[in-house]
């Protein structure tokens, strides 16, 4: 009788936190109130020059993230429901679990549960609703200059992006910051995995441009701007990045496609 009990208060916590879980990813699209994006920045690479530039930042240092989904929202005609606010808080002393370079979905899986329980420990977040968590591992340019892939869970509203610690790449930082946080909303990838090329036509900021190379922006979640069909460039700021229509469709500012 016990353990027939034990399984089924274990089975309601599971559906309970199940259904705490979509209801948190169906609200945070639902763009009635301004989603909290809270930036959390770690020391990576352990160094002093990447701490320096740490203690460096503020919150003005990441509003090209808001002025960017304003500017989206209102070309989808969205302005008066689709907003952010980004808030900076305190720097994280202990590094996320990373995921795993292979594996399958097992591995994943586990990941993500791992994932998801460190965010629960590892910042506070103020007021009530859904808020996004974007954890920044920074490095020192100087000692590597490839990152690894960042990556993001909707599941938790939990990002985690590798960027450069300089002023410099502050403006490709934003971008990486930008992808990953659509992540959280549910958008997906549109590029080609095997060689990081943005996918056509989604990948594309203006896929019917004519001709179509090169192309003048890059889509958020293509992560590059096509110049040819085999040659493609990061951007270096927000500036230069619009959201297509396949990914405005997957963050509710369209509606479905029938």
């Amino acid at each position: 009788m016990f353990k027939t009990m034990r399984i089924i208060v274990l089975l309601f916590v599971l559906v309970a936190v199940a259904w705490s879980t979509w209801r948190t990813q169906v609200n945070s699209v639902k763009w009635k109130y301004t989603l909290p994006v809270n930036i959390y920045p770690l020391n990576a690479d352990g160094r002093a020059a990447t701490q320096a530039y740490i203690q460096s930042l503020t919150v003005d240092d990441f509003k090209p993230l808001e002025t960017f989904m304003q500017s989206e929202a209102k070309r989808y005609g969205r302005e008066s429901f689709a907003s952010v606010e980004v808030r900076l808080g305190s720097e994280i002393n202990t590094l996320p679990p990373l995921p795993p370079v292979r594996g399958g979905a097992l591995q994943a899986a586990f990941w993500s549960l791992k994932m998801r329980w460190w965010a629960w420990r590892h910042g506070d977040t103020t007021g009530p609703g859904p808020q996004v968590k974007m954890y920044l591992l920074y490095f020192d340019p100087t000692q590597r200059n490839r990152l690894d892939h960042s990556t993001a869970l909707q599941k938790g509203l939990i990002g985690l992006a590798q960027v450069f610690a300089t002023p410099a790449m502050a403006g490709s930082n934003n971008f990486v910051i930008a992808h990953e946080f659509l992540h959280t909303l549910g958008a997906t990838d549109k590029y080609d995995l095997s060689t990081n090329q943005p996918r056509f036509p989604d990948g594309y900021a203006d896929p019917h441009k004519e001709p179509r190379f090169p192309q003048t922006f890059a889509e958020v979640m293509g992560g590059r701007t096509p110049l040819s069909p085999t040659e493609s460039e990061q951007p270096l700021s927000l500036k230069r990045v619009l959201i297509g229509e396949e990914t405005a469709r997957e963050i509710n500012w369209l509606p479905p496609s029938p």
